[in-house]
């Protein structure tokens, strides 16, 4: 029925798919939020691989270094500087099973829907010489130092004004 060759990509995406899905369903089970900031990371860490799979590698290398890195980092500092009180919401059977319902009717669709749909091949996209795929971090550095160097530098600005606006509200609650 499927004619379906098994190469070593084929096996990093389900790989990187069942470390993605354990961590997802990991982060809504656990209830210590540092182990739910570890499963987030490890769902951050199997999409940078997917990105790797599709020849994406700045994007893997962005999710790497911002999503798994500095906002696991970043949720770990809050977790540690705020207080939780141990109240344990009761678990209702019917909001279970209609995640359940809702979770299962979202995968038949997008089954459904990745079945039909025909997708173009990525060769006949590409440009410059057949097979060869053009360096995505050049083509990216390229356009983010012409055409958006002013945002980009804007955005430097605002992140480093957070910076230090988070560094002195942390000293005046520690004070």
């Amino acid at each position: 029925m499927f004619n379906v060759e098994i190469t070593g990509p084929f096996v990093a995406f389900f790989i990187f798919a069942a470390v993605m899905i354990a961590g997802a369903v990991l982060m809504i089970s656990l209830e210590k939020v540092v182990h739910m900031v570890v499963s987030m990371a490890a769902v951050f860490l199997g999409l940078a691989g997917m990105y790797v799979l599709l020849d994406a590698e700045f994007a893997a290398f962005v999710q790497v270094l911002i999503y798994a890195g500095a906002v696991s980092i970043l949720m770990i500092f809050g977790i540690m500087m705020t207080k939780h009180n141990a109240e344990k919401e009761p678990v209702r059977a019917l909001h279970e099973s209609l995640a359940a319902v809702g979770a299962l009717s979202l995968f038949g669709l997008l089954f459904y829907a990745i079945r039909t749909t025909e997708l173009p091949s990525a060769a006949a996209d590409a440009p410059g010489a057949p097979g060869t795929a053009p360096d995505n971090t050049m083509v990216i550095g390229e356009l983010l130092y012409t055409g958006y160097i002013v945002p980009f530098e804007l955005l430097s600005i605002l992140l480093t004004v957070a910076f230090i606006g988070a560094i002195s509200l942390a000293k005046k609650e520690a004070e």
